[in-house]
């Protein structure tokens, strides 16, 4: 089965895909053929949240060509449960969000993902599970535009320890929230912490 990709570009979504995803949203088909990342991105209008694709048979290929001329950047983060079956979140830069940052050289997706939660959270993580998804954003970096590959892990932690948000991160709050409320967070967080969460089961 081939790869398909869902690519976030601020609330924009770019899709590489050999189908047409079902959603309410119109999707705009794009053509590869002279496609520029950095001349699409700078055309987006602020506050935009439209859907593009790439309607191609072998969307591997495609994501391959979209990827040579952008930095890659390797990320990886959390989905943390306590004992007690609540979900750990973080407020950061006036949204919600999962606790998650950038790989340290020679370190590992799933070592990135456990340090990243412990540091942000100021917890212990018990047990790394699955990995639940990846998620890709872009963004440009001066004049480089950036492809930034985030793995998502379960997480568990024993009890439910006392959270200690990094603010040096930029961290203002981090809770436990259980399932049942986290309307706060679906409405005020980002496309791709949504796929965490329903990969998560959480949705």
């Amino acid at each position: 089965m081939p790869r398909n990709y869902r690519i976030y570009i601020n609330d924009n979504t770019l899709f590489i895909s050999d189908f047409l995803p079902e959603q309410k949203e119109k999707i705009q088909q794009l053509e590869f053929q002279d496609f520029n990342l950095e001349t699409f991105y700078k055309k987006l209008k602020n506050g935009s949240r439209k859907s593009y694709i790439f309607l191609t048979k072998n969307p591997q290929e495609t994501f391959k060509k979209l990827k040579k001329d952008c930095t890659i950047i390797k990320a990886a983060g959390g989905l943390v449960e306590s004992a007690n079956g609540n979900f750990l979140f973080i407020f950061r830069n006036k949204k919600w969000d999962l606790p998650k940052g950038k790989l340290e050289e020679g370190e590992k997706m799933k070592e990135a993902a456990v340090r990243e939660v412990e540091e942000e959270c100021g917890i212990r993580v018990f047990k790394r599970e699955e990995k639940l998804c990846k998620t890709y954003h872009v963004y440009p970096i001066g004049a480089k535009m950036v492809i930034k590959k985030t793995n998502w892990y379960k997480m568990k932690v024993k009890g439910e320890p006392k959270l200690v948000p990094q603010k040096e991160e930029g961290i203002d709050e981090a809770v436990w929230l259980d399932k049942n409320h986290i309307s706060p967070v679906v409405k005020n967080t980002f496309p791709s912490i949504m796929d965490v969460l329903k990969a998560g089961g959480i949705l």
